[in-house]
Order: C-alpha cells, then structure tokens, then sequence
C-alpha cells in the first residue's frame, strides 16, 4: 500500500496557468480599453465639427429669413397688395396647370381594361402638392370595374382608391357607374 503523504507546511499548488490567463485577460481589457478611448476622442472631433456646420447652417437660416421678413413687408404694403394677389394666383395656376394630361391618358391606358369606358375625369391638387383623381367610370358587367380597381391599387403610378359611389344600370343608361377616388403619383 502506497500512501503519499505531504509533510509541507504549505502544499504544493498550480497556480501558472491561473496567473497567465489572468495576465493575457487583463492585456486584453487593456487594450479594449485604449481602443474605446481612442474611439471617445475621435467621435468628440466629429462632433464638433458637426456642431459647428449646425452653427454654419442655422446662421444661414436666420439671414435668410430676416431677408424674407424684409421681402414680406415691402410686399405686404398696401400699393404692392394687388400685385401680390395676383401673383399668388398666378403662381395657383400654374401650379394647377402642371398636371400632364398625356401621361395622366398614358398611365391610365395602361391599367384601364378595354370594355370600361372613362366617362369623366377631373383632378385636383390638395395642400401637400398631391394629385388625386375623381374620375366617372363605367362597364355593361361589375367584373371589368372590379379588375379596374384592383389595378389601380397595385400601380405605382395610382395609390389609395375608394369608391364612394357606384349607380346600377338604368333604362336610359345600360352601364354601371361608378365614382372612383384615387391618389395619382405624377410630379408637379
């Protein structure tokens, strides 16, 4: 029988590896740590030259509108009302005019199925500068309005459709009709 007895004070024991992964450990920390610092330092540069181009743009604004605070009151007077006026609904109408009647016919003669007849159409410019559509159609069947649309909706050219009304056939009109509101995506 073999018994091993330590007759040490202070036994034996392998703390090498400890103390070296403890070691390697810290370095790593270390360095993580040079790398955040080095990261802090340059975003504070960054920031500051993006403080300082906020500062640049904000004066820009402000000298741009106190030479519009300017412009407005010479307009605002009472012998330049009138020309103001007019200009206001001059700049209206060419606004409104803007709306391209041939690629309104375009877009529409790509998604209009060949038995729905167009009856009447009329667009209108709403205070976001967005076109929307109130157009009058009609069909001899429901199914080709219903094909109408459902491509509506699915063309980038056309967004939201509703339909707030819809007029069954009648001695006098054979068609079904119906009154369709549609967003139209044309660029003034």
């Amino acid at each position: 029988m073999n018994v091993s007895i330590n007759l040490a004070s202070q036994p034996f024991r392998q703390d090498r590896k400890l103390l070296i992964g403890s070691a390697v450990a810290g370095a790593l920390l270390f360095a993580l740590l040079c790398l955040m610092v080095t990261l802090n330092l340059m975003e504070r540069s960054r920031l500051a030259s993006t403080r300082a181009e906020i500062e640049r743009i904000d004066k820009q604004v402000q000298t741009i509108a106190k030479e519009q605070a300017k412009l407005e009151v010479v307009l605002r007077r009472p012998e330049n009302a009138q020309v103001l006026d007019r200009s206001i609904f001059l700049n209206g109408l060419i606004f409104r005019k803007g709306i391209s009647w041939t690629k309104l016919f375009a877009d529409l003669e790509e998604i209009l199925p060949y038995n729905v007849r167009l009856i009447s159409i009329r667009p209108s410019v709403n205070a976001q500068n967005e076109v929307s559509l109130e157009m009058n159609v009609g069909a001899e069947q429901q199914e080709p309005l219903h094909q109408l649309l459902i491509k509506l909706e699915n063309s980038k050219a056309f967004g939201n459709t509703s339909v707030p009304s819809i007029l069954p056939p009648s001695q006098s009109d054979p068609l079904y009709r119906y009154r369709v509101n549609v967003n139209y995506a044309q660029k003034l």
